[in-house]
């Protein structure tokens, strides 16, 4: 993708009358937001920094902005020890490594991509759906174990259809607004809660035929969603005050439930799942994201009616390479406007 020609001559005019920003990508960058970053004269290092020798190294090599995903913690000994950055990047959309308050006090900038993952994560959403549904996370560890094909059919050819079911959408951001247009695809229900939203305006294209959708979607209450969805999804970030559904919150849920989580550890209280997983209060859960990354609970992670990801929810090319640019296109607008989009 080129970039237009006034837009070059702008970046030409600030670099005749600035020195070269560095910028240091800790966590990588993907190399079509790289490559954007560098036809605008900067200079990228993805050099990977120990979190502990981080602060050193800023000040060594006078980085102007830090870009992270979730693994470098950019807390208040970075942001104050750290006299040359400008601008921190999240690629992502939770900010929860970031001391953002901090940050907002030294006058730095921090910034993230939420429109770049909303696709894959919602996609993800329904591979651990459909996965629950169909019984594939038992077949899949079961029939390496040579267990009866019959024994095995039996056991796991009572799944359910996802059309007429009703998807409880917890959080109805850009994501979960995504996760609410493939359910209607699917003939699913939907209950979006969101305590910020109170409509959304749903574009739903189908490319294939040229054809486009427009349908207006209200938000619900909480204890509607609790009480009335077959599957509740969400997509919020990581709550300060503790998990948003605890065994109060389960108790409330229909008997059977299905849980999807690809959005934070700690907003489910890990303890209360594992009960109601037993008892089959709720009959699945579908989980992306863990309390104790990068060592989630064993007991979690080995229980048969539960599927399990590591934190893949933005990571296919597609959205990587959205992220990057979109990460770059404001990492350039900062430094060549001094304001933060």
């Amino acid at each position: 993708m080129q970039m237009p020609f006034f837009v070059l001559l702008i970046i030409y005019l600030f670099l005749i009358n600035n020195p070269m920003i560095k910028i240091l990508a800790n966590d990588g960058i993907d190399k079509a937001g790289e490559e954007m970053l560098i036809r605008a004269g900067f200079k990228v290092d993805k050099n990977k920094i120990k979190q502990e020798d981080l602060a050193a190294v800023i000040n060594q090599e006078k980085y102007n902005a830090i870009l992270v995903r979730s693994a470098t913690q950019v807390r208040q000994d970075i942001i104050n020890n750290c006299k040359t950055i400008q601008v921190i990047g999240r690629a992502g959309t939770g900010l929860d490594n970031i001391d953002i308050e901090c940050a907002k006090q030294k006058g730095i900038a921090v910034i993230n991509t939420p429109r770049a993952p909303a696709q894959s994560v919602a996609e993800l959403v329904f591979a651990h759906l459909f996965t629950g549904a169909r019984n594939l996370h038992k077949t899949n560890r079961k029939m390496p174990q040579g267990i009866d094909f019959k024994i095995l059919k039996k056991e796991s050819g009572k799944g359910m259809e996802l059309a007429g079911k009703t998807i409880g959408i917890w959080g109805f951001g850009r994501i979960g607004q995504e996760v609410a247009k493939k359910a209607l695809a699917l003939g699913m229900n939907i209950l979006p809660y969101d305590p910020f939203v109170f409509e959304a305006i749903l574009n739903i294209e189908i490319p294939a035929v040229k054809r486009n959708f427009k349908e207006k979607i209200k938000t619900v209450s909480q204890n509607k969603i609790l009480t009335q969805s077959d599957i509740i999804t969400f997509h919020v970030p990581k709550p300060k005050t503790g998990p948003l559904i605890t065994e109060k919150e389960i108790s409330k849920m229909k008997d059977g439930v299905f849980i999807i989580n690809t959005a934070r550890g700690g907003i489910l209280e890990e303890e209360s799942l594992i009960e109601a997983l037993k008892t089959n209060k709720i009959a699945f859960a579908g989980l992306d994201v863990f309390v104790n990354e990068p060592t989630p609970k064993p007991e979690l992670l080995s229980m048969p009616n539960v599927s399990i990801s590591p934190h893949i929810g933005g990571s296919t090319k597609e959205a990587q390479e959205r992220i990057g640019r979109e990460l770059a296109s404001k990492v350039i607008n900062y430094f060549l406007n001094k304001k933060n989009i």
